[in-house]
């Protein structure tokens, strides 16, 4: 039997999706800037995005499993896979933004590195919702729409005359 959450998650629009997403996402994106500007400051810049992307990305799957997708429950080691696939490619978004930025710039400030960032995250992460939502979590949402939205009302006094004894006990556990 399904609770009021997952029946609220189950039917979480695109839109609604998308806000989470971008809440969840981005605060995780907004952190792990500042994180990489100074962690950066004592690795090569590549090695402590790398850091903060796979420390950033395990957190940011937990949270869009249970908040923005509605997955519910922990994220499956197949599921973080996935993901990383995609911050795997955030990761080469945001490291060629800032290799370009370095190649017209000789010296950027940080409010420059950080607008590069940011932009380059963003446009990377609109890529990640539609991978996530469309593939990481998509079964997870279809099998929940069809328990909720694919069940058909079964009489009662049907279901009392035709089912076998023990039949309610079988349908629970399935």
């Amino acid at each position: 039997m399904e609770t009021a959450q997952s029946q609220e998650q189950a039917t979480t629009g695109p839109f609604t999706a998308f806000a989470r997403f971008v809440l969840c996402g981005g605060g995780v994106g907004v952190a792990s800037s500042f994180a990489v500007a100074g962690l950066g400051s004592w690795v090569p810049w590549a090695l402590a995005n790398a850091l903060v992307t796979v420390g950033s990305t395990l957190l940011s799957t937990e949270l869009h499993a249970r908040f923005t997708f509605g997955a519910g429950g922990r994220v499956t080691w197949r599921q973080h896979a996935q993901s990383a696939g995609s911050a795997a490619a955030a990761y080469a978004v945001t490291c060629m933004a800032m290799l370009v930025l370095q190649q017209l710039t000789a010296a950027p400030g940080a409010v420059l590195e950080q607008v590069v960032y940011l932009s380059a995250s963003a446009l990377a992460g609109v890529a990640r919702f539609a991978v996530l939502r469309l593939v990481v979590f998509a079964r997870n949402r279809s099998q929940a729409a069809a328990t909720f939205h694919g069940a058909r009302p079964v009489h009662a006094t049907v279901a009392r005359t035709a089912a076998p004894a023990g039949s309610a006990a079988l349908c629970q556990a399935a």
